[in-house]
């Protein structure tokens, strides 16, 4: 076991104060971004992210299709940089997620949509970067500097961005009231303990992680994290889809986890956990309605939209001490570095 204080827990251990950050300092220019989006009233909003930006996006997806009823599709950046077409993007807008706004396929997948009529929003933690030249609206996330290489505070605070530009587009005030409230739970949510499941995970090497709607998002940001941080083959999947095939692999102890949210999906992601239960598995759940599954401690917002995040941030907190507890460094993750420049 490594012993140390590492960089990932001291990001960890900031989240609260980068919220805070994010909603004293970086409101008007959310609130000027929404202002646009409300005279464009776009049709279609499209995503250009990758890696945890773009599970970033696929929770924002959610949160807007459910609230905005707006649809939202992600776009390959590789549309633009690999392949060269310009897509038509007339009466849309596009945002884009990127930490530090240098990839040069995602600038110019969002350059290139600008050119097809689409009003872009960069959201980023560098306000000098690309893409936020590239964009018409910049929303700095606040995260401050983030040196594991494992992301953690900076996709929190792109999608508490994500949500802020939401609210303020949709004038939402108990989402906005919601946001407000998550400096301080979120400092509730990394004290959650979850050692029964790192006891479990000690000398796993795969695991499905479950979840649905936001926290299919949510799912597919903690099984990046057990890759990157764990060497655990983590494999995410939707609580409706897991039943489409990959459940034949659960039995004989094989270990999942449930991140199951205060929202209407609630109901079917308990009774998939405990049917998994029921096969064998070793099925840890994120609440309190489950009946078979092993129940770990949660932090609830009160609000369907930004419930799942605090699940995320519990994990964080949890994830960092299982890679120590597996000998591995959880700021230094094998054959990668902080910023990828994809082509």
């Amino acid at each position: 076991m490594f012993d140390f204080h590492t960089k990932m827990r001291a990001e960890v251990e900031d989240i609260p104060d980068a919220l805070q950050r994010l909603l004293d300092k970086s409101q008007p220019a959310i609130a000027a971004a929404a202002a646009d989006l409300r005279k464009v009233d776009p049709k279609l909003i499209c995503t250009v992210a990758r890696g945890s930006s773009d599970h970033a996006a696929s929770y924002l997806k959610y949160a807007t299709e459910l609230t905005a009823r707006i649809p939202v599709a992600s776009i390959g950046p590789s549309v633009s940089s690999i392949y060269d077409v310009e897509l038509q993007l007339k009466d849309s807008a596009c945002i884009a997620i990127s930490q530090s706004g240098k990839s040069p396929d995602i600038v110019s997948m969002v350059a290139s949509a600008g050119r097809g009529g689409a009003t872009s929003i960069a959201i980023t933690n560098e306000t000098a970067s690309p893409l936020a030249q590239a964009s018409d609206h910049t929303l700095n996330i606040q995260a401050g500097k983030e040196e594991s290489v494992a992301a953690t505070k900076t996709f929190v605070t792109s999608i508490v961005s994500g949500l802020l530009l939401l609210a303020h587009w949709q004038e939402d005030a108990a989402l906005l009231n919601s946001l407000r409230q998550l400096p301080g739970l979120a400092a509730k949510a990394i004290q959650c303990d979850w050692e029964p499941l790192a006891r479990r995970l000690l000398r796993a090497d795969a695991l499905f992680v479950l979840g649905r709607g936001p926290s299919f998002a949510i799912a597919n940001e903690v099984a990046l994290k057990f890759k990157e941080t764990c060497q655990i083959q983590g494999e995410a999947f939707s609580s409706a889809e897991v039943l489409h095939g990959p459940v034949s692999i659960v039995a004989a102890h094989y270990p999942v986890l449930a991140l199951i949210a205060r929202d209407k999906s609630e109901p079917t992601i308990c009774e998939v956990a405990d049917r998994l239960v029921n096969q064998g598995g070793d099925v840890f759940a994120t609440s309190d309605n489950v009946e078979a599954a092993n129940q770990l401690p949660f932090v609830s917002s009160g609000h369907s939209l930004t419930d799942p995040l605090l699940l995320v941030i519990s994990f964080y907190a949890f994830i960092e001490s299982l890679a120590r507890l597996r000998g591995f460094h959880p700021d230094k993750p094998r054959n990668l570095k902080k910023v990828t420049e994809t082509v």
